[in-house]
């Protein structure tokens, strides 16, 4: 018998109210255990997620063309790959050749998957001599805070 049917059995057991009341209450008790089933898994996963800052500096001359790229790629690889969950690239506002893209994986086998994809290849072929430096930082989540619905 699983975990869950041993605690609505005991709680059954212990409860004796109206028949209607019974079936509520075992209903609220097996949604909390979900809830605390899913909220277990989803931590599981973030602590197995790949996370990582992109460093770039782009040849001021071909900034526009390399945004176009570098958006198609994203988009494309959030569409087609379950493993890439967050792509977030950002410009320096003083000096937008400078790029910052926070990257988000499932795992690293996600990420492994990822960069021998078509698209991703098509990408760095593109963007080669447009690219004067790339720095890949991998990071570790501190901490996220985002309102509801985002």
């Amino acid at each position: 018998m699983s975990h869950k049917n041993h605690i609505m059995k005991a709680f059954k057991t212990a409860y004796k109210g109206p028949p209607d009341l019974n079936k509520l209450l075992s209903v609220a008790v097996g949604l909390f255990i979900l809830t605390l089933s899913f909220a277990k898994n989803a931590m599981a996963q973030e602590k197995n997620q790949m996370i990582r800052l992109a460093k770039i500096e782009v040849d001021p001359s071909q900034l526009e063309k390399y945004n176009a790229v570098l958006k198609e790629q994203m988009t494309t690889a959030v569409r087609m790959e379950p493993g890439v969950l967050t792509y977030y690239a950002v410009a320096d506002k003083n000096d937008p050749s400078n790029i910052t893209i926070l990257e988000i994986y499932a795992d690293s086998a996600a990420y492994k998957s990822h960069i021998e994809t078509p698209h991703f290849k098509k990408y760095k072929e593109t963007v080669k001599d447009m690219v004067k430096s790339l720095k890949l930082i991998d990071v570790t989540l501190i901490g996220s805070a985002k309102k509801p619905g985002m």
